[in-house]
Protein backbone atom coordinates (compact mmCIF):
# COMPACT_ATOMS: atom_id res chain seq x y z
CA UNK A 1 0.00 0.00 0.00
CA UNK A 2 1.03 3.64 -0.45
CA UNK A 3 1.88 5.58 2.69
CA UNK A 4 3.76 8.70 3.74
CA UNK A 5 6.49 8.03 6.27
CA UNK A 6 8.37 10.67 8.23
CA UNK A 7 12.03 9.82 7.75
CA UNK A 8 13.20 12.30 10.38
CA UNK A 9 11.72 15.39 12.02
CA UNK A 10 11.92 18.60 10.02
CA UNK A 11 10.48 20.16 6.89
CA UNK A 12 7.91 18.62 4.53
CA UNK A 13 10.68 17.13 2.39
CA UNK A 14 11.04 14.54 5.15
CA UNK A 15 7.58 13.18 4.32
CA UNK A 16 8.25 10.42 1.78
CA UNK A 17 5.63 8.53 -0.21
CA UNK A 18 6.55 4.86 -0.24
CA UNK A 19 5.17 1.32 -0.46
CA UNK A 20 4.56 -0.56 2.80
CA UNK A 21 3.02 -3.92 3.67
CA UNK A 22 -0.66 -3.93 4.57
CA UNK A 23 -1.12 -3.37 8.32
CA UNK A 24 -2.07 -6.37 10.43
CA UNK A 25 -5.15 -6.06 12.62
CA UNK A 26 -5.77 -7.36 16.14
CA UNK A 27 -8.93 -9.08 17.33
CA UNK A 28 -10.48 -5.72 18.27
CA UNK A 29 -9.43 -3.81 15.13
CA UNK A 30 -10.89 -3.19 11.72
CA UNK A 31 -8.88 -2.62 8.55
CA UNK A 32 -10.11 0.54 6.83
CA UNK A 33 -9.60 1.32 3.16
CA UNK A 34 -9.15 5.07 3.49
CA UNK A 35 -11.04 7.49 1.25
CA UNK A 36 -10.19 10.80 2.95
CA UNK A 37 -8.09 12.09 5.82
CA UNK A 38 -7.81 15.49 7.48
CA UNK A 39 -4.71 17.47 8.46
CA UNK A 40 -4.34 19.15 11.85
CA UNK A 41 -1.82 21.50 13.48
CA UNK A 42 -0.66 18.61 15.66
CA UNK A 43 0.40 16.79 12.47
CA UNK A 44 2.67 19.69 11.58
CA UNK A 45 4.06 20.04 15.11
CA UNK A 46 4.81 16.31 15.29
CA UNK A 47 6.47 16.45 11.87
CA UNK A 48 8.81 19.10 13.23
CA UNK A 49 9.84 16.80 16.09
CA UNK A 50 7.61 18.30 18.76
CA UNK A 51 4.25 17.26 20.22
CA UNK A 52 3.88 13.45 19.84
CA UNK A 53 7.06 12.73 17.88
CA UNK A 54 8.96 11.41 20.89
CA UNK A 55 6.48 8.59 21.34
CA UNK A 56 5.87 7.83 17.66
CA UNK A 57 9.57 7.35 16.90
CA UNK A 58 9.59 4.39 19.30
CA UNK A 59 7.38 2.53 16.82
CA UNK A 60 8.96 2.99 13.37
CA UNK A 61 8.21 3.75 10.65
CA UNK A 62 6.63 7.01 11.78
CA UNK A 63 3.35 7.55 9.91
CA UNK A 64 1.57 10.75 10.86
CA UNK A 65 -2.16 11.39 10.95
CA UNK A 66 -5.17 10.33 13.00
CA UNK A 67 -8.31 11.38 11.09
CA UNK A 68 -9.81 8.96 8.60
CA UNK A 69 -12.97 8.14 6.71
CA UNK A 70 -13.29 5.07 4.56
CA UNK A 71 -14.66 1.58 4.08
CA UNK A 72 -14.17 -1.48 6.27
CA UNK A 73 -12.03 -4.03 4.41
CA UNK A 74 -11.62 -6.59 7.19
CA UNK A 75 -12.76 -7.04 10.79
CA UNK A 76 -11.00 -8.59 13.77
CA UNK A 77 -12.34 -11.75 15.37
CA UNK A 78 -13.83 -9.90 18.36
CA UNK A 79 -15.50 -7.10 16.38
CA UNK A 80 -19.28 -7.35 16.34
CA UNK A 81 -20.48 -3.86 15.44
CA UNK A 82 -18.88 -3.55 11.99
CA UNK A 83 -18.61 -5.72 8.92
CA UNK A 84 -16.83 -5.60 5.57
CA UNK A 85 -18.23 -2.84 3.39
CA UNK A 86 -19.39 -0.54 6.20
CA UNK A 87 -18.49 3.12 5.75
CA UNK A 88 -16.83 4.41 8.92
CA UNK A 89 -14.87 7.37 10.23
CA UNK A 90 -13.08 8.51 13.35
CA UNK A 91 -9.94 9.76 15.05
CA UNK A 92 -7.68 6.75 15.49
CA UNK A 93 -5.35 6.03 18.43
CA UNK A 94 -4.96 9.58 19.68
CA UNK A 95 -2.76 10.44 21.47
CA UNK A 96 -0.75 7.58 20.02
CA UNK A 97 0.34 6.24 16.65
CA UNK A 98 -2.65 6.67 14.33
CA UNK A 99 -0.75 5.91 11.09
CA UNK A 100 -3.44 7.61 9.02
CA UNK A 101 -1.31 8.86 6.11
CA UNK A 102 -1.87 5.58 4.27
CA UNK A 103 -4.21 3.80 1.90
CA UNK A 104 -5.13 1.30 4.63
CA UNK A 105 -5.29 1.85 8.38
CA UNK A 106 -5.68 -0.65 11.22
CA UNK A 107 -8.05 1.04 13.65
CA UNK A 108 -9.60 -0.02 16.96
CA UNK A 109 -13.31 -0.57 16.34
CA UNK A 110 -14.00 1.40 19.53
CA UNK A 111 -12.61 4.55 17.89
CA UNK A 112 -14.90 4.47 14.86
CA UNK A 113 -18.54 5.12 14.01
CA UNK A 114 -20.65 4.52 10.95
CA UNK A 115 -20.66 7.32 8.43
CA UNK A 116 -24.17 8.63 7.76
CA UNK A 117 -25.29 8.17 4.16
CA UNK A 118 -25.84 11.89 3.66
CA UNK A 119 -22.35 12.85 4.78
CA UNK A 120 -19.42 12.63 2.32
CA UNK A 121 -16.12 10.97 3.23
CA UNK A 122 -14.55 14.43 3.08
CA UNK A 123 -17.05 15.88 5.55
CA UNK A 124 -16.66 12.86 7.79
CA UNK A 125 -12.86 13.01 7.82
CA UNK A 126 -13.12 16.70 8.71
CA UNK A 127 -15.37 15.98 11.69
CA UNK A 128 -12.83 14.06 13.75
CA UNK A 129 -9.92 15.38 15.85
CA UNK A 130 -10.95 19.04 15.72
CA UNK A 131 -14.63 18.33 16.30
CA UNK A 132 -13.89 15.80 19.05
CA UNK A 133 -11.68 18.34 20.78
CA UNK A 134 -14.44 20.93 20.73
CA UNK A 135 -17.03 18.44 21.99
CA UNK A 136 -14.89 16.99 24.76
CA UNK A 137 -13.83 20.42 26.03
CA UNK A 138 -17.27 22.01 25.98
CA UNK A 139 -19.45 19.10 27.07
CA UNK A 140 -17.87 16.49 29.39
CA UNK A 141 -15.01 18.72 30.53
CA UNK A 142 -16.50 22.21 30.93
CA UNK A 143 -20.18 21.23 31.06
CA UNK A 144 -21.14 24.41 29.24
CA UNK A 145 -24.68 25.45 30.12
CA UNK A 146 -27.43 27.37 28.34
CA UNK A 147 -27.05 31.10 28.82
CA UNK A 148 -23.36 31.01 29.76
CA UNK A 149 -20.87 33.26 27.98
CA UNK A 150 -17.97 31.54 26.22
CA UNK A 151 -14.96 33.09 24.48
CA UNK A 152 -13.58 30.91 21.69
CA UNK A 153 -10.16 31.90 20.37
CA UNK A 154 -9.27 31.21 16.73
CA UNK A 155 -12.98 30.74 16.15
CA UNK A 156 -12.59 30.39 12.37
CA UNK A 157 -10.05 27.56 12.67
CA UNK A 158 -10.48 23.81 12.81
CA UNK A 159 -11.39 23.39 16.47
CA UNK A 160 -12.85 26.87 16.72
CA UNK A 161 -15.48 26.59 14.00
CA UNK A 162 -16.76 23.34 15.49
CA UNK A 163 -16.69 24.79 19.01
CA UNK A 164 -18.84 27.74 17.92
CA UNK A 165 -21.50 25.44 16.49
CA UNK A 166 -21.52 23.14 19.50
CA UNK A 167 -21.66 26.06 21.95
CA UNK A 168 -24.61 27.56 20.07
CA UNK A 169 -26.33 24.17 20.08
CA UNK A 170 -25.93 24.16 23.87
CA UNK A 171 -27.52 27.59 24.10
CA UNK A 172 -24.43 29.62 25.05
CA UNK A 173 -23.63 33.23 24.13
CA UNK A 174 -20.58 32.95 21.90
CA UNK A 175 -17.75 35.46 21.51
CA UNK A 176 -15.13 34.53 18.92
CA UNK A 177 -11.75 35.99 18.04
CA UNK A 178 -10.54 36.01 14.45
CA UNK A 179 -9.29 38.47 11.86
CA UNK A 180 -11.74 40.99 10.40
CA UNK A 181 -11.77 39.04 7.12
CA UNK A 182 -13.42 36.15 8.97
CA UNK A 183 -16.15 38.23 10.64
CA UNK A 184 -18.92 37.22 8.22
CA UNK A 185 -17.83 33.58 8.44
CA UNK A 186 -18.09 33.73 12.24
CA UNK A 187 -21.54 35.30 12.02
CA UNK A 188 -22.68 32.53 9.68
CA UNK A 189 -21.43 29.94 12.18
CA UNK A 190 -23.50 31.58 14.90
CA UNK A 191 -21.01 33.79 16.74
CA UNK A 192 -22.89 36.48 18.67
CA UNK A 193 -19.91 38.79 19.08
CA UNK A 194 -16.93 38.61 16.68
CA UNK A 195 -13.73 40.25 17.94
CA UNK A 196 -10.99 41.29 15.52
CA UNK A 197 -7.87 40.38 17.48
CA UNK A 198 -5.70 42.44 15.10
CA UNK A 199 -7.43 45.78 15.72
CA UNK A 200 -8.34 45.50 19.41
CA UNK A 201 -6.99 43.85 22.54
CA UNK A 202 -9.64 41.24 23.23
CA UNK A 203 -9.19 41.59 27.00
CA UNK A 204 -10.38 45.19 26.78
CA UNK A 205 -13.31 44.30 24.53
CA UNK A 206 -14.56 41.22 26.37
CA UNK A 207 -15.52 40.88 30.01
CA UNK A 208 -17.17 38.48 32.46
CA UNK A 209 -17.22 35.27 30.49
CA UNK A 210 -17.82 31.88 32.09
CA UNK A 211 -15.46 29.91 29.86
CA UNK A 212 -12.50 30.52 27.58
CA UNK A 213 -11.44 27.92 25.01
CA UNK A 214 -7.86 28.76 24.07
CA UNK A 215 -6.32 27.28 20.92
CA UNK A 216 -3.33 29.62 20.74
CA UNK A 217 -1.26 29.22 23.91
CA UNK A 218 1.58 31.45 25.07
CA UNK A 219 0.66 34.79 26.60
CA UNK A 220 -2.84 34.38 25.18
CA UNK A 221 -3.54 32.21 28.23
CA UNK A 222 -2.53 34.91 30.71
CA UNK A 223 -4.42 37.58 28.79
CA UNK A 224 -7.53 35.39 28.68
CA UNK A 225 -7.60 35.16 32.46
CA UNK A 226 -8.51 38.87 32.49
CA UNK A 227 -11.87 38.29 30.81
CA UNK A 228 -13.15 35.53 33.11
CA UNK A 229 -15.64 36.19 35.86
CA UNK A 230 -15.04 34.94 39.41
CA UNK A 231 -15.27 31.16 39.36
CA UNK A 232 -14.77 31.07 35.58
CA UNK A 233 -12.74 28.52 33.71
CA UNK A 234 -10.01 28.57 31.06
CA UNK A 235 -9.21 25.46 29.05
CA UNK A 236 -6.26 25.52 26.67
CA UNK A 237 -5.60 22.93 23.97
CA UNK A 238 -2.42 24.59 22.70
CA UNK A 239 -0.43 25.73 25.72
CA UNK A 240 0.66 24.67 29.18
CA UNK A 241 -0.47 25.77 32.61
CA UNK A 242 2.79 26.15 34.46
CA UNK A 243 3.18 27.01 38.14
CA UNK A 244 3.14 30.75 37.50
CA UNK A 245 -0.09 30.59 35.48
CA UNK A 246 -1.63 28.36 38.14
CA UNK A 247 -0.86 30.96 40.80
CA UNK A 248 -2.34 33.70 38.63
CA UNK A 249 -5.51 31.68 38.19
CA UNK A 250 -5.83 31.00 41.91
CA UNK A 251 -5.34 34.67 42.71
CA UNK A 252 -8.25 35.53 40.39
CA UNK A 253 -10.41 32.69 41.72
CA UNK A 254 -10.62 30.99 38.35
CA UNK A 255 -9.64 27.57 37.04
CA UNK A 256 -7.03 27.11 34.31
CA UNK A 257 -6.19 23.74 32.76
CA UNK A 258 -4.82 22.03 29.68
CA UNK A 259 -6.90 19.46 27.83
CA UNK A 260 -5.78 16.76 25.38
CA UNK A 261 -8.38 15.10 23.20
CA UNK A 262 -8.65 11.30 23.20
CA UNK A 263 -10.15 8.81 20.76
CA UNK A 264 -13.72 7.80 21.62
CA UNK A 265 -16.32 6.12 19.48
CA UNK A 266 -18.99 7.15 22.00
CA UNK A 267 -18.14 10.84 21.60
CA UNK A 268 -17.93 10.38 17.83
CA UNK A 269 -21.52 9.15 17.91
CA UNK A 270 -22.56 12.42 19.55
CA UNK A 271 -20.99 14.24 16.61
CA UNK A 272 -22.84 11.95 14.20
CA UNK A 273 -26.10 12.89 15.90
CA UNK A 274 -25.32 16.60 15.46
CA UNK A 275 -24.33 16.10 11.82
CA UNK A 276 -27.56 14.26 11.06
CA UNK A 277 -29.62 16.91 12.86
CA UNK A 278 -27.98 19.68 10.85
CA UNK A 279 -26.55 21.25 14.02
CA UNK A 280 -22.94 20.69 12.96
CA UNK A 281 -21.35 21.24 9.57
CA UNK A 282 -17.63 21.11 8.80
CA UNK A 283 -16.15 23.84 6.65
CA UNK A 284 -13.59 22.45 4.20
CA UNK A 285 -11.40 25.20 2.84
CA UNK A 286 -9.21 23.08 0.58
CA UNK A 287 -8.77 19.52 -0.71
CA UNK A 288 -5.58 17.84 -1.93
CA UNK A 289 -4.79 14.60 -3.78
CA UNK A 290 -2.84 12.08 -1.70
CA UNK A 291 0.41 12.72 -3.55
CA UNK A 292 0.18 16.44 -2.65
CA UNK A 293 -0.33 15.81 1.07
CA UNK A 294 2.87 17.69 2.05
CA UNK A 295 1.39 20.83 0.51
CA UNK A 296 -1.38 20.71 3.12
CA UNK A 297 1.34 20.94 5.77
CA UNK A 298 2.53 24.19 4.20
CA UNK A 299 -0.98 25.59 4.46
CA UNK A 300 -1.50 24.49 8.07
CA UNK A 301 1.83 26.16 8.97
CA UNK A 302 0.41 29.55 8.04
CA UNK A 303 -1.87 29.43 11.07
CA UNK A 304 -4.57 31.03 8.94
CA UNK A 305 -6.56 28.05 7.72
CA UNK A 306 -10.31 28.55 7.80
CA UNK A 307 -11.98 25.33 8.91
CA UNK A 308 -10.38 22.10 7.73
CA UNK A 309 -7.96 20.73 5.10
CA UNK A 310 -8.76 17.38 3.47
CA UNK A 311 -6.58 14.91 1.59
CA UNK A 312 -8.33 12.47 -0.75
CA UNK A 313 -7.01 8.99 -1.42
Amino acid sequence: MKAFILEQPGDIENLRLTDLPMPAISAEDVLVKVKAISINPVDMKTRRGKSLYGELQKDPPVILGWDISGEVEEVGSDVRNFQKGDEVFGMVNFPGHGKAYAEYVAAPAAHLVRKPAGISHQEAAATTLAALTAWQVLVPQARLQKGQRVLIHAAAGGVGHFAVQIAKHLGAYVIGTASASNASFLKALGVDEPVDYKSVDFESAVQKVDLVLDAIGGDNITRSMEVLKQGGRLITIAGHIDEEKEKQAQAKNIRAERYVVHSSGEDMQQLVNLLQAGKLKPHISQEYPFEALPEAHYQIETGKTRGKLIVNI
